[in-house]
């Protein structure tokens, strides 16, 4: 998906910027970049980060930077930040999001006298095309609001000029923006966790669609907020950091109440709960904690080389990271009862496996309890699975699995009370090798995240846009 962090300050910023992108580290693995301001001009370092964390790429070039303004970002694709020479002046800009109508918008520019550079395997840069349409405005906070009218999905960006730093979150508030500060000193974050450890206090959540000027004065309103919120409810199921806040509710107290919910609605008779690592565990604690059935680690995760098994493109590497990073423990495994809770099943090939892992170390029973309903419907709005088929998506492959053919529009298979959905979930348990398999329901999901269902994104979930 991708992160941002900028800092504004009254002296060098560059520490704040380093270790501020740094904890968005999570939300991408392709490439990570970092561009500041100062009497010189911009300063900018891309490095790509699949092979390596972001901290070990740019250790050496920070010692090189220096300025008291800048923005950094973690990106699941293209290289950013881009520094753009226009008619508004020279300025560096990073985003986040998604856009479903990227080549039309880019051939309309072309035919306007517009050229791109070309990325590798002949795609746009979606943060150049957005820079494009900015530099068409007369001021930024006119390009701003150009870019969220054009594009189709979501655009969450920090812009870097001379005078100070534009935050401007997308339209319908998929992605969350916030603002911190400490003395001297301002931020912006896409997670609130990056700021203790650096000092920051939370000054503002922006709204959906608002944008921010940031300055040596402080912080101003440049656009307001819309008043439609659709903030993605998966950023507390799964890509959110534990320590973080969105909309002022934290990510790892939504996880302890979905673990709640979905043990108030499960009768399961079970030695012991876990959650996969990590992700997995805060629901399993909830889970544990509302049942009072000891909470175990029957599996643990080996962190320091491996990353997370969602974020590889190629699948055989998916897998492989998968059955390396966890390690069982056979003294908790053989002949247990077990219950894991998990944030999700995405497509469930890499679960399988794990789950086969517990049998073959002396299971009796191995009972699955997601902390979502079923994924059926790909997402439009983020880089959540960027470049792989919704058909992939374990709901899909199991409505196909029963009536022998791809669906259109799985709408029927999403009511946890019919027939088709019963059915499409007992085919997902007896791929995965499962004992019992009973997922979330997305009404105990809205209530455990405590935010009107309207004022959220369930798309994936529901197909409701």
């Amino acid at each position: 998906m991708g992160g941002l962090f900028a800092v504004f300050s009254d002296n060098d910023c560059i520490e704040d910027l380093f270790f501020g992108t740094d904890y968005h580290s999570h939300l991408g693995t392709v490439r990570g970049g970092l561009a500041v301001k100062n009497s010189g001009g911009f300063q900018r370092f891309i490095k790509n980060i699949t092979t390596s964390q972001f901290r070990s790429k740019f250790e050496k070039d920070i010692k090189k930077m220096h300025g008291n303004k800048g923005i950094g970002v973690i990106s699941d694709f293209e290289d950013q930040p881009l520094i753009i020479n226009s008619r508004l002046g020279v300025f560096a800009i990073s985003t986040v999001g998604r856009i479903n109508n990227l080549e039309y918008l880019a051939k309309e520019a072309l035919k306007n006298g517009t050229h791109f550079s070309e990325m590798h395997g002949g795609e746009i840069n979606p943060t150049e095309l957005i820079a494009t349409i900015i530099s068409q405005g007369r001021t930024f906070e006119e390009g701003i609001q150009k870019v969220q009218n054009m594009i189709d999905g979501s655009c969450t960006m920090l812009i870097l000029t001379g005078e100070g730093i534009y935050a401007a979150r997308d339209r319908l508030g998929r992605t969350p923006l916030i603002i911190g500060n400490k003395p001297g000193s301002y931020a912006v974050t896409m997670e609130t966790s990056a700021f203790p450890n650096l000092g920051y206090k939370i000054s503002k959540f922006l709204g959906p669609g608002e944008v921010i000027f940031i300055n040596e004065k402080g912080f101003e309103q440049r656009i307001p907020p819309g008043d439609r919120l659709q903030i993605c409810a998966f950023l507390w199921v799964y890509y959110g950091y534990p320590a973080s806040d969105y909309e002022g509710i934290n990510v790892e107290v939504v996880r302890y109440k979905c673990g709640a919910y979905l043990a108030k609605n499960d009768d399961v008779e079970i030695d012991l709960v876990a959650g996969i690592p990590d992700s997995g565990t805060a629901h399993g604690l909830g889970y544990a904690n509302e049942t009072k059935i000891p909470f175990s680690r029957p599996y643990v995760k080996y962190t320091p080389t491996w990353p997370r098994s969602f974020m590889p493109q190629d699948q055989s590497i998916r897998d492989l990271v998968a059955i390396m990073k966890l390690i069982p423990i056979n003294e908790l495994i053989n002949g247990k009862r077990l219950l894991f809770c998990e944030d999700s099943i995405v497509r469930g090939t890499q679960l399988r496996k794990t789950i086969q892992r517990l049998f073959d170390s002396g299971a009796k029973e191995v009972h699955m309890r997601p902390a979502c309903p079923p994924l059926v419907y790909g997402c439009k709005f983020l880089n959540f699975s960027r470049s792989r088929s919704e058909l992939d998506l374990a709901g899909r492959w199991a409505i196909k699995e029963l009536i022998g053919r791809d669906i259109g529009d799985p709408a029927e298979y999403t009511d946890p009370n019919s027939e088709n959905y019963k059915a499409m979930v007992d085919v997902i348990r007896k791929k995965l090798g499962l004992t019992t398999l009973q997922y979330q329901r997305l009404e105990n999901l809205v209530k455990a995240i405590g935010l009107p269902k309207e004022r959220l994104c369930t798309y994936c979930w529901d197909g409701v846009e």
